[in-house]
């Protein structure tokens, strides 16, 4: 019988990180601006090593080459999904991301890049940008060009517990004060269409990328439509937030004891909140606040006890 894929994360110095992956998740990490956990991800840019059974030492990557069976034989010629955890102590980069056929066109070996925010925490009165408000293509264009920022960009208030739903071609940016678990196509391209004139350590600033960000961008933008449902049953609150082409994400607040079949080719989970235990296959499994695992095709039948928050994905 197949056992659950615990992971050690990769993390990631950025210009706007902080520290509160050490503060809030207690991970060891080697910098005051560190900005990403790339939690579960077979990205060359950053792979999760498996840390026990007999996978110990493979990188995800490495198992989906030579085990393809433990993720249901799925077609993908990369492991699909990348789960980070962001942690948003200054604003992001204005950003757009390309879909999957601008992707092979003009980014070789890449994906695109459509994701999914889960706002774990952030300060009172945070926000985020999401969206554009030009109508056209020339007028998007020409607010760039004269740097009408704050009349381009939408601005959206969040609160701990919201979901945003982040289809390739949206416009957007997470703000300062905001920690944030991300799921997303396995993709690491970006394109930079504003960065508040801001220098990094060297005195430079960053590269942007106006004219793939007129490309991609979806004018005028739309808000896509989430509707989340709850499922409540002994020991566990289900709630879908997205049912998607490339994910589905969910929440489980477990609270007492929950059985689950794995029905999906494998899922993907990190614990956010709490504490507990994994049952399967006779085993007792502990479960902490900023452990991620992966949750394998043909495991079947489990069970998770405790006081607990977990985002779940699969594709």
């Amino acid at each position: 019988m197949k056992q659950p894929l615990f992971l050690k994360p990769v993390f990631h110095e950025r210009i706007w990180g902080g520290t509160s992956l050490k503060s809030k998740f207690d991970y060891e990490i080697s910098s005051e601006l560190t900005g990403e956990c790339w939690a579960i991800s077979g990205h060359p840019n950053g792979q999760s090593t498996v840390k026990n059974g007999t996978h110990a030492g493979k990188t995800v990557g490495e198992l989906w080459e030579e085990k393809r069976e433990w993720f249901g034989d799925h077609p993908s010629p990369v492991f699909p999904l990348l789960t980070k955890i962001l942690d948003a102590n200054d604003d992001l980069s204005v950003q757009v991301h390309p879909d999957d056929e601008y992707a092979r066109e003009y980014e070789e070996g890449e994906l695109g890049k459509t994701e999914c925010w889960y706002i774990i925490d952030c300060d009172e009165g945070a926000e985020l940008i999401f969206g554009h408000k030009a109508r056209t293509k020339e007028e998007f264009v020409r607010m760039i060009e004269d740097g009408k920022w704050d009349d381009l960009l939408r601005r959206v208030p969040i609160k701990p517990g919201d979901f945003f739903y982040v289809p390739s071609g949206t416009i957007h940016a997470l703000c300062k004060g905001t920690l944030v678990l991300e799921t997303q196509q396995n993709s690491d391209t970006t394109y930079r269409v504003y960065d508040y004139d801001r220098r990094d350590q060297d005195g430079k600033t960053r590269e942007l990328h106006i004219r793939q960000s007129i490309d991609v961008t979806r004018i005028p933008h739309q808000t896509p439509e989430v509707t989340h449902r709850v499922e409540k049953r002994d020991g566990v609150e289900v709630t879908t937030y997205v049912e998607a082409d490339y994910f589905t994400v969910y929440k489980w607040r477990i609270n007492g004891r929950a059985s689950f079949q794995q029905d999906q080719p494998f899922q993907l989970a990190s614990v956010i909140e709490g504490g507990g235990m994994l049952h399967v296959s006779g085993e007792k499994l502990s479960l902490n606040k900023g452990d991620h695992f992966i949750l394998p095709s043909g495991m079947d039948h489990f069970e998770l006890e405790g006081d607990m928050e977990i985002i779940v994905s699969h594709v």
